[in-house]
């Protein structure tokens, strides 16, 4: 009777691949505080505020080395952008809710989803 020992808890060592239980819905402390924002960022930039962004990179494109001095204005205007998104406790759980999503299909699978790189 041989049993298998894992640095990992039982709960996160479950599932067919080893990986955790894919319909498992908790979250870690480093999910909540560090995945989640990031994908909450990522979202923010690329779908909800891709206007200022755009325009905070033209500004700088054009500016060169003055950039700090003269794109300040529109800095502002991406930073407030992002942080109302941040803030934004329905924007949390959708974001939430596709990180859980992803997760339970890495789980399932054991195929990570590719990086995508900007």
């Amino acid at each position: 009777m041989s049993t298998e020992k894992s640095v990992l808890s039982a709960k996160n060592a479950a599932g067919p691949h080893g990986l955790g239980d894919p319909a498992d819905k908790s979250l870690r402390k480093v999910e909540v505080e560090v995945l989640i924002p990031k994908l909450m960022r990522e979202k923010a930039k690329a779908e909800k505020c891709s206007e200022q962004v755009k325009e905070f990179e033209k500004c700088c494109k054009d500016s060169s080395l003055l950039m700090v001095v003269t794109c300040r204005k529109q800095n502002a205007a991406m930073k407030e952008c992002l942080t109302n998104w941040y803030r934004d406790e329905e924007f949390r759980n959708i974001c939430t809710e596709e990180y859980l999503n992803e997760r339970s299909a890495y789980r399932q699978s054991g195929i990570r989803k590719p990086i995508k790189r900007a």
